[in-house]
């Protein structure tokens, strides 16, 4: 079967009560993660997004991970509900057409060293210049100053410098990366949250602002009161594995049949009942039991007891005992569990997308769910620079004005 031209103009999805964010149009000049995944995350939602990349050097994620016919898979996530165009902003072509852009725009997202759009007259100064009500959205590394805000920063860094790394591995083991753009992801979500408070500030003094969104800072949040611990105690939390010092038993779990279980305890009437589950109800009775803490200096005991009564059963006969208790566990899942699990079914979690270059591909759907206006997909990342030529003749440009952009390699 011949599948549609890639390049054609993407699909439609009409919601009946139409997307919350639809009439919001978001300029994503950045790149490699969190800029892109904040535009991802507002195109769900209704966002008209732009991606504008250079015409010779396109957003790497295009070509980060597996690739299926040349086509990179990771760039049919993040680029998804978003048109594609290709300029180059230090050409002057391409800095008077992204200004004409910015004059439609509402929020423009880049994530260039700082400086950068400085050195090409793209500043804050020339672009509310031409749209006093935009949101600017600056996202780094280290943020916009300090001693460190001109170094190149990737999420890596921030995942080492916030103390994710320092309390993830075994104990007396080195300290352990995620295998993915964690802090990339967390900042990408925040960035969205960002967007949305500068554009609420808008609505009650008409004017747009600066958001200077840091990789090191948000990361640095959802790892919960560390400072604050420190500050009172002199605390420093240590690698406990899977262990956790607030709560216990808590930790994953080997079944009979060779599968993976977790469980947690985090409230106190869960772990009597899993104590009772496994046949130990008399360590319910032991002063320390009575609080988390005291728990989690007993984890040697506690482990053994749940340990040891899981070893002894299929991971099929642990969910269901656990579920008939009450209990909080959860199987270990890869990928291949998450696609076929029932309750991400039953959410559409995973949701299929009919792509021109690649056909039907599955990927995670939006993120929430609205009862009365409704995110979707609506396409899949377009190919590099394919709405070019639609986006700038839409903007008022004309066949000879993209010839000269061309021929200037503004294009």
């Amino acid at each position: 079967m011949t599948r549609p031209d890639p390049t054609a103009a993407p699909p439609t999805a009409p919601s009946p009560a139409g997307p919350p964010l639809t009439g919001l149009r978001v300029l994503d000049l950045a790149t490699l993660f969190a800029g892109p995944l904040a535009a991802t995350l507002l195109g769900d939602f209704g966002a008209e997004v732009v991606k504008v990349e250079h015409p010779g050097k396109p957003d790497p994620s295009r070509g980060h991970g597996p690739s299926k016919d040349g086509v990179g898979l990771w760039w049919k996530v993040l680029g998804r509900n978003k048109r594609t165009i290709t300029l180059d902003l230090s050409r002057p072509g391409g800095r008077a057409t992204l200004l004409r852009l910015v004059g439609t725009a509402d929020v423009v997202i880049e994530n260039f060293r700082p400086g950068t759009l400085e050195k090409w007259d793209l500043g804050w100064p020339e672009l509310s210049a031409v749209n006093p009500r935009l949101i600017l959205v600056r996202v780094t590394g280290f943020g916009q100053f300090g001693p460190y805000a001109h170094r190149p920063g990737f999420g890596t860094l921030a995942e080492a410098m916030s103390g994710f790394a320092a309390i993830t591995g075994e104990p007396g083991a080195p300290p352990t990366l995620p295998p993915f753009g964690l802090a990339d992801s967390i900042a990408g979500l925040t960035t969205a949250y960002a967007v949305m408070t500068a554009l609420a500030g808008r609505e009650r003094t008409g004017e747009g602002q600066v958001v200077d969104m840091a990789l090191i800072e948000p990361i640095l949040t959802v790892l919960g009161p560390q400072p604050t611990w420190y500050d009172q105690l002199g605390h420093v939390q240590p690698r406990t594995g899977n262990r956790s010092q607030n709560n216990a038993p808590r930790g994953t779990y080997l079944t009979a049949d060779g599968s993976w279980v977790a469980v947690s305890t985090s409230a106190q009437s869960v772990a009597e009942r899993v104590m009772v589950l496994v046949g130990r109800p008399e360590l319910i009775d032991e002063p320390w039991f009575a609080t988390g803490a005291g728990r989690a200096r007993h984890a040697d005991v506690l482990d053994e007891a749940v340990g040891g009564w899981i070893a002894r059963h299929t991971r099929a006969d642990v969910l269901a005992t656990f579920e008939k208790a009450e209990a909080a566990v959860a199987p270990v899942q890869d990928v291949r569990d998450v696609m076929t699990d029932p309750q991400y079914r039953a959410l559409d979690t995973i949701i299929t997308v009919d792509d021109p270059e690649l056909g039907p591909l599955r990927m995670q759907n939006v993120l929430f769910r609205l009862s009365a206006t409704p995110g979707a997909i609506r396409w899949a990342g377009r190919p590099h620079g394919a709405d070019t030529e639609e986006v700038l003749t839409e903007l008022g440009l004309t066949p000879a004005d993209l010839a000269a952009l061309r021929a200037e390699g503004a294009l």
